[in-house]
């Protein structure tokens, strides 16, 4: 009896939008954080492709979930910098493994040509600005009462 309460009360939530509302903000989220990384790629070299919208999106939000008050800015950049080239490894290993999309296998103290040190290096402060970018986005997407729970 008391599993069908539960039930009853996220299917209220449901349809209030709570939920709904809630998985359309991460929707947004992780658009902004594609459309960032799809942007600093066409910047950077003057072409990117769709894996890369993945990887920003994603990116995005795992820097938006590092604890911003337990970190200090240096860790935050370390972590940061780290998990975007964790991801950007997965990406390569899944949708880069005829190096067409991009190749690091000349680039100093690479990792099958998939990550390099150069670019974690560039990733560290980078992910302060995208984590601050991400703040600023849900902020901003909370006064427009999307993602309100």
């Amino acid at each position: 009896m008391e599993n069908h309460g539960i039930f009853r009360i996220f299917l209220g939530k449901l349809f209030h939008g709570v939920v709904i509302v809630g998985f359309l903000k991460k929707i947004v989220l992780f658009s902004v954080g594609g459309l960032g990384y799809v942007g600093l790629e066409l910047l950077w070299r003057g072409r990117s492709h769709s894996s890369m919208f993945l990887a920003g999106g994603t990116c995005f939000l795992i820097l938006g979930a590092l604890p911003r008050e337990k970190l200090s800015p240096l860790r935050r950049a370390i972590f940061g910098g780290g998990l975007i080239t964790c991801v950007e490894l997965l990406t390569g290993l899944l949708f880069n493994r005829d190096y067409r999309v991009w190749d690091y296998r000349k680039m100093a103290l690479n990792f099958h040509g998939q990550i390099c040190a150069g670019f974690l290096l560039l990733w560290m402060p980078l992910s302060l600005l995208g984590g601050s970018l991400y703040r600023v986005c849900d902020r901003l997407l909370n006064r427009l009462q999307l993602g309100k729970c």
